[in-house]
């Protein structure tokens, strides 16, 4: 997306925070990002816990968010991976503990508000992430449901253009 992105729409902000493992500084981080930017010229795009923050972060912000295979209620998946982690983008080593998992809880915001304000992309052969659950909380959204496919989402590379023109739109 970023290549995408300095190719085809040098004027669009773009901004890949590195988020911390504890879902509140992530959060506050995210939060952070955004604050200088107002809601209307504000999208966040999110994959797995990624969408599940932009979730959370748009709620707040008011603004939209691309949520892509997005985790729903992470809490209640979370308990299955306690123990030690590795952040797949940092290297960095972790311990996902049941403070983390609360975390989650606390944040979890139990529906969007307005879901004219969603992008769901999901496929259906997502082997982590039961796809049903996303097209029941993000009901009302603009969803792409695509058949087959797994958790990288492999079909997103050819809807990067979609999602940044909806980003400008």
């Amino acid at each position: 997306m970023g290549d995408y992105v300095r190719n085809y729409a040098p004027d669009l902000g773009y901004v890949v925070p590195e988020l911390n493992h504890r879902p509140a500084l992530a959060m506050e981080q995210v939060l952070a990002v955004c604050e200088r930017v107002p809601a209307h010229d504000l999208t966040l795009v999110g994959s797995s816990l990624g969408g599940f923050y932009a979730t959370v972060a748009a709620e707040r912000l008011g603004c939209r968010a691309a949520v892509l295979n997005p985790a729903v209620h992470p809490h209640t998946h979370f308990s299955r991976y306690l123990g030690p982690q590795k952040n797949l983008y940092s290297g960095e080593e972790f311990v996902l503990t049941p403070g983390h998992v609360e975390e989650l809880r606390a944040m979890d915001p139990p529906a969007i508000s307005r879901p004219q304000r969603y992008w769901l992309f999901v496929e259906t052969g997502d082997e982590v992430l039961d796809y049903r659950e996303a097209v029941a909380y993000y009901a009302g959204a603009l969803q792409d449901v695509v058949r087959g496919g797994d958790h990288t989402l492999v079909t997103f590379p050819e809807r990067i253009p979609d999602i940044v023109e909806w980003a400008l739109s």
